[in-house]
């Protein structure tokens, strides 16, 4: 008889694989790059084919020697500085140095979002919904789910690099050279794994994804903005403060410095490590941030679907009017000098004419307003499929068994998804306004710009209506919702660069909306797309009323 049997106690088996604190992480790692074997493919493809499309327009658009010396003496200014890169790359503006400077910063941006997106989905999200606890329970480390959504990021930045690098060398922006091509790839890389520590640091914090999702994109746009601040004012200081701006000053086919990328890969792991150890200090399921404490009697507008909603919402809806509002004061502040900038682009001016407008400033307006409209589509998705995710983590259902109707329920998140996209149009027509009426000298563009904008509220309330047709009649379909804001941006703006047919801008519910303020102003398809969302609403709350819903 052992000495366990003989006095009663149970013995306990710790096995190598339990005592460290990364144990799983392979078996967790092989999970989640199956859950995005679709998801980061599609990243990597995107990427990929936007930069390729770049590189051909820059080969076929500036053959000419003195078109791109033209092109020089726009980015040149501050304002084309501020929105490209560093000085630098000017000296000799070849067509490889054209895509170093006009393109590295901004897919920097898409490819940070890329890995926030990625490390907040294994990580916060996990803790979130519950099912990190079911898998800490088995032979799983503290630190097993961190590692394995960091690996996958770097499995996702490597193969975006190598992807990069094998398509961009076989052109022919610089013959007979890979030094340029990986380098480029690489520094897309880099950038990336910053942002991917930013992200695990920024999931220890706050116990929400949208939250710590929020923060990290937060320190995405201050990287963007140190870097423009830095690159158009001359103050180098700045640039250098920003990952963004590091990345840039590796001078892909420029001068192929590879030590910049360097501080790229310390600082990713100086915040990785951070996650780590901040992870340390805090219970699965909460955060470093203790929540505030509530008033002792929740206010009137709590105790109504409405006010409940905008509670819920209000943090996202905030982060998008701050953001709407500083893109489009960004824009608004180089249409003083559109003409300049864009007249030896031939594509753009062939754009701008299609447009209409009395002077390029208002035409080039007219073709941001569509971005703005798009970034406001994002939101409003969001908001939109924000009951389909309170369902899905089993919030909703206490909240219905009550005397609270299904209608009124949904109906208060839709209402908010439509007035609060409504809400960031004005802000972002706000900002292009302004900023655009110094810029110019015409302070008449505050109000013409203002309802350029709002123009597209009936489009992005039909957008609210397709998500709620799909929440309420095909939630296993709902996230379809996001082919409305995609398809809008690739062919109200992409495709007006790239000359679509116009019959494929008239599939999206944002190509019926009138083009001002260059075009005339025209109340009737408003009016139409504003029966559309309505009937829509109405067909999603109705369906939702009569399906099943989901329990746990």
């Amino acid at each position: 008889m052992s000495a366990a049997a003989a006095t009663g106690t149970p013995a306990v088996t710790r096995t190598p694989a339990a005592a460290g604190a990364l144990a799983g992480t392979r078996a967790l790692l092989r999970f989640a790059l199956r859950r995005d074997r679709v998801r980061l493919p599609v990243w990597i493809l995107a990427l990929f084919l936007g930069t390729l499309s770049a590189a051909g327009k820059f080969t076929s658009l500036y053959a000419d020697p003195q078109a791109r010396d033209s092109l020089t003496d726009t980015m040149a200014s501050p304002a084309g500085l501020a929105m490209t890169g560093p000085r630098h790359y000017l000296d000799d503006y070849t067509f490889g140095a054209m895509l170093g400077h006009q393109m590295l910063g901004f897919l920097a941006v898409l490819v940070g979002l890329m890995n926030v997106l990625v490390v907040t989905r294994h990580t916060r999200d996990e803790e979130e919904t519950g099912r990190a606890e079911l898998v800490r329970s088995a032979v799983v480390g503290r630190h097993a789910q961190l590692a394995a959504a960091l690996w996958v990021a770097v499995v996702a930045d490597l193969a975006l690099a190598l992807v990069l690098a094998a398509g961009l060398g076989a052109t022919d922006l610089a013959p007979g050279g890979v030094t340029g091509p990986l380098l480029y790839g690489l520094a897309h890389a880099a950038v990336g794994l910053v942002f991917a520590g930013v992200a695990a640091v920024t999931t220890q914090i706050t116990a929400h994804t949208r939250a710590a999702s929020g923060t990290a994109l937060a320190v995405i746009g201050l990287a963007y903005a140190l870097r423009a601040a830095g690159d158009a004012g001359g103050h180098d200081g700045l640039s250098w403060l920003s990952p963004i701006g590091w990345a840039q000053r590796s001078y892909p086919y420029v001068d192929d410095r590879w030590w910049p990328l360097l501080l790229c890969v310390a600082l990713a792991v100086l915040c990785a490590g951070t996650g780590f150890v901040l992870s340390t200090r805090r219970d699965v399921g909460a955060g470093l941030r203790a929540a505030r404490p509530g008033r002792r009697t929740a206010s009137g507008a709590l105790l109504g679907p409405l006010g409940l909603a905008l509670r819920l919402h209000r943090p996202l809806l905030a982060g998008f009017g701050a953001g709407l509002f500083l893109t489009g004061a960004m824009y608004g502040s180089v249409l003083g000098e559109a003409d300049g900038m864009l007249k030896d682009i031939d594509q753009v001016q062939e754009a701008l004419r299609r447009i209409g407008g009395t002077s390029p400033a208002e035409s080039f307006a007219s073709m941001i307003m569509v971005i703005l409209a798009v970034v406001a589509s994002v939101y409003v998705v969001t908001a939109a499929l924000r009951p389909l995710a309170e369902e899905h983590a089993g919030r909703a259902e206490p909240l219905l068994a009550t005397g609270l109707s299904r209608v009124r329920w949904a109906g208060g998140h839709l209402a908010v998804a439509l007035g609060g996209g409504t809400a960031l149009l004005l802000l972002g027509g706000l900002g292009i306004g302004i900023t655009g009426a110094a810029s110019t000298g015409d302070p008449g563009l505050v109000l013409s710009l203002t309802g350029a904008a709002l123009a597209y509220a009936p489009a992005l309330w039909v957008t609210a209506g397709i998500a709620a047709v799909l929440f309420g009649r095909l939630p296993r379909a709902a996230r379809a919702a996001w082919t409305v804001p995609v398809y809008a941006f690739v062919t109200g703006y992409l495709g007006q660069l790239l000359g679509f047919p116009g019959w494929t801008n008239d599939l999206s519910p944002f190509g019926h909306v009138p083009r001002l303020p260059a075009a005339p102003m025209d109340g009737t398809p408003l009016a139409v797309l504003t029966l559309v969302a309505a009937a829509l609403v109405l067909v999603g709350l109705d369906g939702f009323r009569r399906r099943d819903l989901e329990t746990k």
